[in-house]
């Protein structure tokens, strides 16, 4: 097994959760308000300090994933990319659109959130192409 790059996990997910507070404000945030229903007292009441602390350990889980994936396997920068991608794109979107057709999100949703998750891990695999 090949060494994880700690700096490149760190900075993978900071650029993921970037990705995330863009996404979500800038970019999407009304639609995604909307479509997901709640209303502006429902997100002043939360504790976002402890949403976005958690979201970014989450990340980190998923940048030492990504890691690990490729400490094994020494891919290209092309390759890095490739699968970075393809985590966002084939294992976590689908994951997410399983639960939301039980959930009967709409597809608006689905949309944004997993165009978030495909940009994101893009995001993070450029992170390590670019350091590793």
């Amino acid at each position: 097994m090949g060494n994880i790059d700690w700096l490149a996990v760190f900075l993978g997910a900071l650029a993921f959760f970037v990705v995330g507070a863009i996404w979500y404000t800038v970019l999407f945030g009304k639609a995604w308000q909307s479509a997901s229903g709640f209303g502006e007292e429902q997100l002043k009441t939360a504790n976002m300090p402890l949403i976005y602390g958690l979201a970014f350990l989450l990340e980190l889980l998923i940048a030492t994933t990504l890691a690990h994936q490729y400490a094994m396997t020494g891919p290209s920068d092309r390759a890095k990319m490739m699968i970075a991608v393809g985590y966002g794109a084939m294992l976590m979107a689908p994951a997410v659109g399983i639960n939301y057709l039980f959930l009967r999100k709409p597809l608006k949703l689905f949309l944004i959130d997993a165009g978030h998750l495909i940009v994101g891990m893009a995001a993070m695999g450029a992170v390590f192409a670019a350091l590793d």
